[in-house]
């Protein structure tokens, strides 16, 4: 843009109504960013990017810090740290405070840090002899500041998979807060997380939305036991991050195809593929070589985050679209989600990109082995022409047993994050048992992610984050302190996300729990 377009884009931040001071600065900081010049691109890849066949999701020309951290606060805990004057905790309120005080200094794409780290792990051994009201005391005042300084819904903890005092009084608390910050995950192994943990999960969800359920099992052969998630439902190695995230819209690499479906595996898919390997390569490169973040960030200088952990992500959109259209082409009428020809196209298309990502190497990104990671790509609040990531469109979705079925397989190659959101009946917290057979049931299936809605609480789910249905209601007038809520409001009015199909949920549907 030039510097007319420029102004004009810095006056319209500047007197927009509905965002805060600290959302206008970053705002501003993001206008500033974009008038460099963009790292240098091959033409294909540019004009590829203009299109928006890739996306850099809109992450900056000049990217300067890295899109997510995930500081292992193990080791800031046994150090301290320098640059902020703080030495190692001993007791759980110097603990609490450490952590406070290191969330205010971890960049990331959205200004405030994406990882709060593993909650119960680390706060466990500061337990001791505290009563359950006095941890549940400590532990409130910890996430009511989390939400009030950290205003932004990709903001992520982690618990389990082992029982704790500590990931028990999380969710007690966070029932009880009922607000957006944190996002939850509770990790889940079949041999080791017990029933009634996943329930206190489950009846968590009823309240507000989270935490998501990983199986772990399948995280840890991809990502080693150090791993966390992040933002939405991101996994990446502890101790580094992701460069960057971007994607490619598979909708559009379907319409630019003319020729065979095996053409399209021969020549289509990769060319695409590519372009996007290259795009990141750019990112990457410019952020570690020109920008030099890891040489000269605290986080970086005094071992909290290291660039041998370090990885990006190969995101993807429009899984459903490219099926229906490529079936549509070869003469049938299939539909993702609903046909067996339709479901095995959608999970040889998810395959063969794994194929593609873990072969092409990526440099910079030691943390998994010198190759970036497959991602399902959850979309943008402006998205209206393609169904987010390798998810079924709203609205479509089939039965819950069926709906599970279909997109199972496609879970197995995204190491770095996939999610399937599943609304279901308010009748299920009258059986919130039945839920823990379902996320067990799903996990045997080979889901990695098990996300889902009622509908009677104050949050939808839009992508893997919470907004509040009551931040909606007045934001195009006066806004909303979380800046995420920017993106609920725009995705729900574009999207309509609360049209999900409902699922009844009957625990029969996966046959009796599995043995404790």
């Amino acid at each position: 843009m030039d510097l007319d377009e420029l102004r004009s884009e810095v006056r319209r931040v500047l007197t927009d109504p509905t965002l805060s001071f600290h959302q206008r600065r970053h705002h501003l900081a993001v206008l500033a960013e974009n008038s460099q010049p963009y790292a240098d691109l091959p033409e294909d890849v540019a004009e590829a990017l203009n299109k928006r066949i890739i996306c850099d999701l809109y992450e900056g020309h000049a990217p300067y810090r890295p899109r997510y951290l995930l500081p292992d606060y193990r080791i800031a805990f046994a150090q301290g740290s320098e640059f902020v004057e703080m030495g190692a905790p001993t007791t759980l309120e110097e603990a609490l405070d450490f952590l406070t005080v290191l969330y205010g200094h971890v960049p990331s794409i959205t200004g405030y840090p994406v990882y709060l780290g593993d909650l119960d792990r680390l706060l466990e051994p500061f337990v001791g002899d505290l009563t359950d009201d006095e941890l549940d005391h400590h532990l409130r005042r910890f996430l009511l500041l989390a939400d009030r300084l950290l205003p932004d819904a990709f903001v992520h903890a982690n618990l389990g998979p082992e029982d704790s005092r500590v990931a028990r009084s999380v969710l007690r608390v966070d029932r009880k807060l009922e607000q957006v910050v944190p996002n939850l995950t509770l990790r889940v192994d079949p041999e080791v997380t017990p029933d009634d943990l996943i329930l206190e999960g489950v009846r968590t969800v009823f309240a507000t939305a989270k935490p998501h359920f990983v199986n772990h099992p399948l995280m840890v052969r991809d990502l080693g036991e150090d791993y966390g998630v992040v933002s939405c439902y991101n996994s990446l190695p502890v101790g580094g991050g992701s460069h960057t995230l971007s994607r490619l819209d598979l909708r559009q690499v379907a319409l630019l195809h003319d020729g065979s479906l095996e053409d399209f595996f021969a020549t289509t898919l990769p060319r695409a593929a590519e372009w996007l390997a290259r795009l990141m390569e750019a990112r990457i490169r410019y952020l570690v070589e020109e920008v030099q973040w890891f040489e000269h960030d605290f986080l970086a200088t005094e071992g909290i985050v290291s660039l041998d952990r370090m990885t990006a992500m190969f995101g993807i959109v429009g899984l459903a679209e490219a099926v229906n259209e490529l079936m549509a082409r070869d003469g049938h009428d299939g539909a993702y989600g609903h046909d067996d020809a339709a479901n095995a196209l959608a999970h040889r298309i998810v395959h063969a990109l794994h194929e593609f990502v873990e072969a092409r190497p990526m440099p910079y990104c030691e943390g998994t082995g010198g190759r970036a990671l497959l991602h399902s790509q959850a979309g943008l609040d402006t998205d209206t022409s393609m169904t987010v990531g390798s998810r079924l469109p709203i609205g479509t979705e089939p039965g819950l047993l069926e709906h599970i079925c279909a997109v199972a397989p496609n879970h197995d190659c995204f190491a770095s994050g996939v999610s399937d959101i599943f609304h279901v009946e308010d009748t299920v917290m009258e059986n919130p048992e039945a839920m823990v057979d379902i996320i067990r049931g799903a996990f045997a299936e080979g889901m990695r992610d098990f996300t889902f809605n009622v509908g009677s609480n104050d949050f939808i789910r839009i992508t893997g984050y919470l907004v509040r249905k009551s931040d909606l209601e007045g934001f195009a007038e006066h806004g909303a302190r979380h800046g995420s809520t920017t993106f609920g409001y725009g995705a729900e009015t574009n999207t309509g996300v609360t049209g999900r199909s409902v699922k009844r949920v009957v625990s029969r549907e996966f046959g009796a729990r599995a043995p404790q």
